[in-house]
C-alpha cells in the first residue's frame, strides 16, 4: 500500500492507493464542502413531472444547488416519494462545484437518505494543480470517507474471426499532485550577520 500526501480537499489529506482503488479519509472539513442539512434548488430550461411514479424530471443545462455546492448536469430526474426527495439520477456532463474543488463525472447518482454522493464515467477530480482520475467515485456525508475505483481498461483488438481478445487489464487510479510550495520566511534560514569591519 502507497501512502501519498495530497492537496485535494483541505491540503492536507491523505490518499491511500492501492491498485485500481482510493481512499480519502476527511480531515477536519467536508472534502467536497456538501451539506445534508441545507435545502437542495433546481433549476432547469423545462421540468416533466410524473405524478403517478412520484418522479420529476429536468432537462437542459439543470443546475442543482445545496449550500456551496453547485450540481450541472445535462438531465436530473428526481425521485420523491411522497413529496421528499429521496434519489436524485444526473446524466451528461456532470459537474460538481464546491469551495474546495470539482468533480466531473458522465453520470451521477445522489442518495439523499443516505447522504451519498456517486459518480461514474471518466470521473476527474480537482483541486487547484492537483488531479485525481478513475471510473467511479461514492462519497459519503454521514462518514466524510471517499472512495474512488477504476474499472477494467478498454480492449482494443485486432484479431480476426471471432476469437477471443486477450482479457482487459484492471484499471488503475492516477493521480498528480503538486507539493505546496513554502514561503520565503518559513523555507529558508536568514543567513548570519555579517561581522563588524575592524576598525583601524
Amino acid at each position: 500500500m502507497m501512502k501519498c500526501a495530497a492537496l485535494m480537499p483541505a491540503l492536507t489529506v491523505l490518499l491511500f492507493v492501492s491498485g485500481g482503488h482510493a481512499a480519502v479519509p476527511a480531515a477536519g472539513e467536508n472534502p467536497l464542502g456538501l451539506d445534508a442539512h441545507q435545502p437542495i434548488a433546481v433549476n432547469a430550461d423545462s421540468f416533466f413531472a410524473d405524478l403517478t411514479g412520484d418522479t420529476g424530471t429536468y432537462t437542459g443545462n439543470v443546475i442543482v444547488v445545496q449550500g456551496n455546492v453547485k450540481l450541472h448536469a445535462d438531465e436530473v430526474k428526481v425521485l420523491a416519494p411522497g413529496g421528499k426527495a429521496s434519489r436524485m439520477e444526473a446524466e451528461g456532463h456532470v459537474v460538481v462545484d464546491s469551495p474546495s474543488g470539482q468533480a466531473v463525472g458522465d453520470t451521477g447518482v445522489y442518495d439523499v437518505p443516505q447522504q451519498i454522493l456517486r459518480l461514474t464515467g471518466h470521473v476527474v477530480l480537482t483541486k487547484d494543480q492537483n488531479v485525481m482520475r478513475g471510473t467511479a467515485l461514492e462519497y459519503s456525508m454521514a462518514t466524510g470517507l471517499a472512495k474512488m475505483t477504476a474499472g477494467e481498461a478498454p480492449v482494443q483488438s485486432t484479431v480476426p474471426g471471432n476469437a477471443l481478445p486477450p482479457p482487459a487489464k484492471p484499471g488503475r487510479v492516477q493521480g498528480l499532485f503538486y507539493p505546496q510550495e513554502e514561503s520565503p520566511q518559513s523555507g529558508a534560514k536568514a543567513a548570519p550577520a555579517a561581522p563588524n569591519a575592524a576598525k583601524p
